[in-house]
């Protein structure tokens, strides 16, 4: 990561959603759901269920950004005035001008809600167009078809799974799906179809 990008305070924000990097004092924001709402991360490679969890999540997201290889937002969905969830940039590769965009999790009732395609274009503009990214890649467990389906619905397209990739937290190993956007179909088309959807929602 750029030391540019180390040191900024990336806030994002339009009419529904404020993204703002995620801070030790978010514990608070954050703990009801990973108390009332553990299955948030089922498929998640780092849960954050339980409070004792979440505070490791939250300061692991942290220590990742001081390395210098992770940017972690807290989500606040100003339609229903409350935060939602978390999101982050990581595996930053500014040499390569890539990174990955995902950690994205959001409270069962700002599922669905339109929160998350705010959120995604806002981080997706600002990584082709501000940090000058040419390649945003997502990631998933192949068997979350929740979250695929959300990712190709903003304009993800598939490349490919990773077999037995990553443990899956439950004894087994999951297959990752891989999925990206390329800064020339930002431009071309995935950007302009998915403000068409935002002014849909």
């Amino acid at each position: 990561m750029s030391e540019l990008l180390k040191e900024t305070s990336i806030i994002l924000e339009n009419e529904r959603a404020l993204i703002r990097p995620l801070v030790a004092s978010d514990y608070e924001h954050l703990l009801t759901f990973s108390m009332n709402e553990p299955d948030l991360w089922h498929f998640s490679l780092q849960g954050a269920a339980g409070a004792e969890n979440l505070r490791k999540y939250i300061d692991m997201a942290i220590q990742d950004r001081e390395k210098g290889i992770s940017y972690p937002f807290i989500v606040y969905d100003k339609l229903a005035d409350s935060y939602a969830g978390s999101t982050r940039y990581y595996d930053i590769q500014q040499t390569y001008q890539t990174l990955q965009l995902g950690y994205t999790w959001y409270g069962s009732d700002f599922q669905g809600t339109g929160l998350n395609k705010n959120c995604k274009y806002l981080l997706l503009k600002y990584a082709f167009e501000n940090l000058g990214m040419e390649r945003v890649e997502f990631r998933a467990d192949h068997s979350n078809h929740t979250s695929v389906a959300a990712m190709k619905s903003i304009g993800c397209k598939i490349e490919g799974v990773l077999r037995g990739h990553m443990p899956n937290g439950h004894g087994g190993r999951r297959d990752s799906i891989i999925l990206s956007i390329l800064k020339k179909e930002w431009l071309d088309t995935v950007k302009s179809n998915l403000e068409a959807k935002l002014r849909a929602v």
